[in-house]
């Protein structure tokens, strides 16, 4: 498991990009279906932000779907809706926002296999802040950088409390056998 990076730039066009890159040491496609459950990311978001999703679960995620959620941030309850605009298992995916608290809010999400077991989870997020630079600068971009850094360490715990996968192999249905 390698260490998290996060950085926050000045986008190219208008607003700010967001990037992330973490190497998790699983299979691809486990950590596309653990990304892939939207119920997991109430464990992932820092509990000072009261997080929920209001969509009923299981949500059935592709391409259109829409996820509500509430959140408070500073004292201030937030609705927030996403809609999952590109759906590319088990390598990329895109929520947007449709409703929330930035004028734009793109959020990529990509996955690389670096080997059987070992994967490179990125996050890409363009993001528009409403109210200009300074409260970017005091409010916005260190919430997202201690909401990301908090991310990311949940994800670390996660994947390395899993058990180790067992030997052996996969055949072409998925199924596993033990060597």
């Amino acid at each position: 498991m390698s260490s998290p990076q996060i950085s926050i730039e000045p986008h190219p066009v208008a607003g700010f990009e967001l990037t992330t890159e973490l190497v998790i040491d699983r299979p691809l496609e486990e950590v596309f279906d653990f990304f892939s459950d939207a119920g997991n990311l109430e464990a992932i978001t820092p509990p000072w932000l009261n997080f929920r999703i209001t969509t009923p679960m299981p949500i059935d995620m592709k391409k259109g779907a829409l996820i509500d959620y509430r959140l408070q941030l500073h004292g201030l309850p937030i609705k927030w809706r996403t809609e999952i605009e590109a759906w590319q298992p088990p390598r990329r995916f895109v929520d947007q926002q449709l409703r929330g608290p930035y004028k734009k809010w793109y959020h990529e999400h990509t996955f690389e296999s670096l080997s059987s077991n070992q994967t490179l989870a990125k996050d890409r997020v363009h993001y528009i802040p409403r109210f200009g630079s300074l409260v970017h600068k005091y409010f916005v971009k260190p919430d997202l950088l201690k909401i990301f850094t908090y991310r990311q360490e949940q994800l670390v715990k996660h994947f390395t409390t899993l058990p180790a996968p067992s030997a052996g192999f996969t055949t072409a249905a998925g199924s596993q056998v033990l060597s």
